[in-house]
């Protein structure tokens, strides 16, 4: 044999050992629905023939919280919170498409409008005409869509280290450079991949779990909460049948801006959260949400990062109870 084709036959062989170890499967859906749901869980058959996993817990007599979970993320995200504010309100989380365990759905519709219609389906089907909606990151944008979609229907906002109007970034960026250059150092990984074509072409194959880890570290801060079973769970829900897809396609195919992103149209109270070492959506854009929005509040947390209410679940739930508990009494 020539040294030429042993050469050839080592590289291959290093390449499949590679592979090897860089590939990894998907999950069944039904053992990551049978770890993550529990007796709280329900699904909601969707016309498309998507099936949102959804919980509503806490006071059954309750004024009515929604909450929603930012990218790459899930319900369970607000499980600290719901333990909170359950005592005192009723709080419905639910899974977005392409998310958690409703994960990748018909027609691989990820867009804004599909996560507005979502969270309509889901608040009709419970019977719940008017309620206070939250949301982290991602979900903070599909809080203040939906709220421009359905102005009556929303009480008041919880906007936690929220998306904001994409003409906002790319207008206030120049005034704050360095920021941005020091949050694009520390950002996931993962995040500025998937911006990346060539990634995007083989990342449903490969085993995230490296990303996963320093996604977390990254996203909250460093934070002691980042455990095993906080990076198993992304891990499993990511790895579920169907996501790794469904993500690829959001990436392509969701909208910041959409059809209507004048939020000074939104007069209903509203709780602006945001952690001071955010490094996916830098802290000056809280001011932002407060110049824009005319009947915000705003709470900075020096420590905390991307994912406040996981880092600190009770400072951060007690600032939201305070605002609640302040609002107008609404007949539920």
């Amino acid at each position: 044999m020539t040294r030429t084709r042993w050469i050839l036959l080592a590289i291959i062989g290093l390449a499949l050992a590679l592979g090897s170890l860089l590939f990894r499967g998907d999950l069944p859906a039904a053992e990551v629905d049978a770890k993550y749901s529990n007796g709280a869980s329900r699904f909601l058959p969707m016309e498309n023939g998507a099936r949102v996993h959804y919980r509503d817990e806490g006071a059954a007599d309750g004024a009515a919280v929604v909450l929603i979970h930012g990218a790459m993320a899930s319900l369970h995200t607000w499980e600290p919170w719901v333990a909170i504010l359950g005592q005192h309100y009723r709080v419905i989380t639910l899974d977005l498409p392409g998310h958690g365990l409703t994960g990748q759905v018909p027609e691989d519709a990820y867009g804004a409008d599909a996560f507005t219609e979502t969270i309509d389906a889901v608040v009709n089907a419970l019977g719940v005409e008017r309620f206070v909606l939250g949301g982290n990151s991602m979900g903070g944008g599909a809080t203040w869509r939906y709220a421009l979609t359905y102005p009556q229907r929303v009480r008041a906002m919880i906007l936690v280290d929220s998306v904001p109007p994409g003409d906002w970034r790319e207008s206030t960026a120049a005034a704050a450079p360095a920021d941005d250059a020091e949050s694009e150092r520390s950002a996931p990984i993962g995040f500025a991949l998937l911006r990346q074509s060539w990634f995007r072409a083989i990342a449903r194959y490969l085993d995230p779990a490296p990303l996963v880890e320093q996604g977390l570290l990254s996203a909250y801060n460093n934070s002691p909460v980042v455990n095993q079973a906080l990076i198993d769970r992304y891990y499993e829900l990511i790895l579920r049948e169907g996501t790794r897809a469904a993500i690829l396609n959001r990436s392509n195919s969701y909208s910041r801006n959409g059809a209507n992103t004048d939020v000074s149209a939104l007069t209903q109270p509203t709780l602006v959260m945001w952690g001071a070492q955010d490094s996916l959506i830098p802290v000056r854009l809280a001011d932002q949400f407060a110049q824009r929005l005319p009947n915000a509040q705003v709470v900075i947390y020096d420590d905390l990062g991307h994912i406040p209410m996981e880092e600190d679940p009770q400072r951060s739930a007690a600032d939201a109870l305070n605002f609640l508990d302040r609002l107008p009494a609404v007949n539920k």
